[in-house]
């Protein structure tokens, strides 16, 4: 048992101390794993833009929405408002003596 626990000490500290870097394998391929790191680097700083830019979305959508249902409810209350038989219950409450027309209204042309 002795002798594994020596051997992982070994690359423990083999790996940690900085002497693993120093391999001819790991110098041949250095430039293949720097180009790795810099990639994984690029995918993560993608990924978070990405999460911002759907939340961004999401709030934009709920805003949309909350904006859409809004001009629904202005629309409704002026249609309501705006009614001939609203308008004249206005005029009463305010007791203005106005009064509906019977009759069709007509145009006076000047003469020339």
């Amino acid at each position: 048992m002795k002798v594994r626990f020596d051997n992982i000490r070994k690359s423990f500290v083999h790996v940690f101390g900085g002497s693993v870097l120093t391999e001819s394998y790991l110098l041949k391929n250095m430039g293949f794993i720097i180009s790795i790191v810099l990639i994984m680097f690029l995918f993560i700083g993608h990924r978070y833009k990405v999460l911002q830019r759907m939340s961004e979305i999401q709030r934009l959508e709920q805003e949309l929405k909350d904006a859409k249902f809004e001009s629904l409810t202005i629309s409704s209350s002026l249609t309501e408002a705006s009614r001939q038989g609203e308008i004249e219950r206005r005029v009463e409450e305010a007791g203005l003596e106005l009064e509906v027309s019977r009759e069709p209204f007509y145009l006076l042309k000047p003469k020339r």
